[in-house]
C-alpha cells in the first residue's frame, strides 16, 4: 500500500491564506449553490500542492472540483491531500498549460461555456504575460455566461505597488525572471479582461497584502 502522506508537500503561504480566500468565496459560491443548485463545476488552474482545493472542497461539498497543474510532479501531493481528506467531489489532477488553446485543455474535453467557476491562485505574478493572456482567453471560452474567474495574489493598482514589502517582492521576482512581476489591475488586467468579454466585478483586500479579484463573463 502506498503511503499517501509521504507524498504531501506543504506550502506555509497556502496554509495561511486558505481561510481568508474561502471566506471571500463564500460570498459567491454559497449564494450560487443555494439559488442554482449543486453539482456545479469548478476548474482550478495551477493547483500547486493541493492544499487549497482540498480545503475548499470540504467547505463547499456540493461543487465538483477539477485540479490542474503544469508541473506533473505535484500530482502526487494533490492526490495525497484528496485522499487524506477522503474527498469524493474532487477529480484526479490533470495537466493544463494556459498557453495552450482552450480547445486542448483537459485533452479537449472542456466544451465552450461548460465551466461554472475558474479559480487561479498565485500564478499571474510568477509567470510570463503570455500565461495571463491565455488564462483570460481560455476563461472567455469555457466559462458559462455570467460566471466567475477568481484570481488571487499581489497586484499593482493604477501604476502603484503598495506596501513597500510588495515593491521589494516585485523587484525580487524580476531578478529571478524579467517576465515575472506584479501585474497592474487597472492598466493591464482590466483591458485584457475587456478584450475577452469579461470585467472586474469586485476586488477584495486580503491579509498579507494580497487581493482576490472576481472577474465575470459578460
Amino acid at each position: 500500500m502506498v503511503d499517501m502522506r509521504s507524498s504531501l508537500q506543504f506550502c506555509s503561504a497556502a496554509d495561511r491564506n486558505k481561510v481568508p480566500i474561502k471566506e471571500t468565496l463564500d460570498k459567491y459560491l454559497n449564494f450560487e449553490l443555494t439559488s442554482i443548485g449543486p453539482k456545479q463545476f469548478l476548474l482550478e488552474i495551477s493547483s500547486g500542492t493541493g492544499q487549497h482545493i482540498a480545503y475548499f472542497a470540504q467547505h463547499f461539498p456540493d461543487l465538483v472540483y477539477q485540479p490542474t497543474e503544469l508541473d506533473i510532479s505535484l500530482f502526487s501531493s494533490i492526490n495525497g491531500y484528496i485522499s487524506e481528506s477522503k474527498l469524493t467531489n474532487v477529480n484526479p489532477p490533470e495537466y493544463l498549460d494556459v498557453r495552450d488553446p482552450p480547445s486542448k485543455w483537459l485533452e479537449g474535453r472542456l466544451g465552450e461555456e461548460s465551466v461554472d467557476y475558474v479559480l487561479n491562485i498565485n500564478l499571474i505574478h510568477i509567470s510570463e504575460w503570455k500565461c495571463t493572456e491565455g488564462l483570460f482567453y481560455g476563461c472567455s471560452k469555457i466559462l458559462k455566461l455570467g460566471k466567475y474567474l477568481f484570481t488571487y495574489g499581489p497586484y499593482a493598482f493604477d501604476g502603484n505597488i503598495t506596501p513597500e514589502s510588495n515593491v521589494q517582492f516585485n523587484e525580487h521576482l524580476k531578478m529571478q525572471n524579467p517576465e515575472w512581476g506584479l501585474r497592474d489591475v487597472d492598466r493591464e488586467l482590466k483591458p485584457l479582461a475587456a478584450k475577452n468579454g469579461m470585467y472586474l466585478l469586485q476586488s477584495y483586500s486580503l491579509p498579507a497584502n494580497n487581493h482576490l479579484l472576481v472577474w465575470q463573463k459578460r
